[in-house]
């Protein structure tokens, strides 16, 4: 992509020299050079932004299936196992994801609310001190609810004792036994992570397996669809 960049701003360089050329010898008038140069340096400016665009994708479920990919190809799936919570009110032996030692994450925990109004079933917390199996620094961890039994990794006997003050709550969507939430937190929430270089979505997945990559880009595409149509019909 970088190639690509240096590439239009030769090729954007070069039409604006020979333009001048031909201003300088009468073909064409200075009028018209002014909006090709003007029209070329927007055109530079765009394609700049776009071709440095990059984005993060997470993707955990409750039964210990985790991957890591960016806009660059890169793609990993992520450690996972049961660990104590060091954060606060935390349980012992709760589900936990290594996020690939995140430059910056913010600490926080992410409510996972059954549709409006309802209760809130599951929470993803943030822990950029703790160390996770891997060896690396800054956990996910993954309370889920144990209302149809302790039937996944994730099921713990109850929510945290306590929350982080910094929260934020989030509608899951789609039926029970099939939901799940799409969550790209701005700077100050849970998860953001301030030196990723692009924004970090996480699917976060109640009562499904995590999908192959392939198929990833659907997933997110539904339940955002999902989310926006409940939000029609309220």
């Amino acid at each position: 992509m970088q190639g690509l960049h240096d590439f239009f701003g030769i090729l954007t360089v070069g039409l604006c020299m020979g333009i001048a050329q031909l201003v300088l010898e009468g073909v064409v008038s200075m009028r018209f050079f002014c909006r090709v140069f003007t029209v070329s340096v927007l055109a530079m400016f765009v394609f700049a932004s776009t071709a440095h665009a990059f984005s993060v994708t997470i993707a955990v479920d409750e039964n210990c299936n985790g991957t890591f990919n960016n806009s660059n190809g890169f793609f990993t799936n992520l450690s996972c196992g049961l660990e104590n919570d060091p954060g606060p009110g935390g349980l012992a032996h709760v589900l936990t994801y290594a996020l690939l030692n995140p430059p910056g994450l913010t600490a926080g925990d992410v409510l996972l609310q059954e549709g409006v109004g309802g209760p809130i079933l599951d929470v993803v917390r943030f822990n950029p001190g703790e160390s996770c199996l891997d060896g690396s620094m800054g956990c996910l961890v993954f309370y889920s609810d144990n209302l149809d039994g302790l039937d996944s990794l994730g099921d713990t006997v109850s929510p945290p004792g306590a929350l982080y003050p910094n929260t934020v709550t989030i509608l899951e969507v789609g039926p029970e036994g099939n939901n799940g939430a799409v969550y790209t937190p701005v700077a100050g929430q849970p998860g953001f992570v301030t030196g990723a270089g692009g924004p970090v979505t996480y699917e976060l997945i109640s009562d499904r397996t995590v999908p192959e990559p392939a198929s990833m880009l659907l997933l997110g595409t539904g339940l955002l669809a999902l989310g926006a149509r409940r939000r029609r019909n309220r």
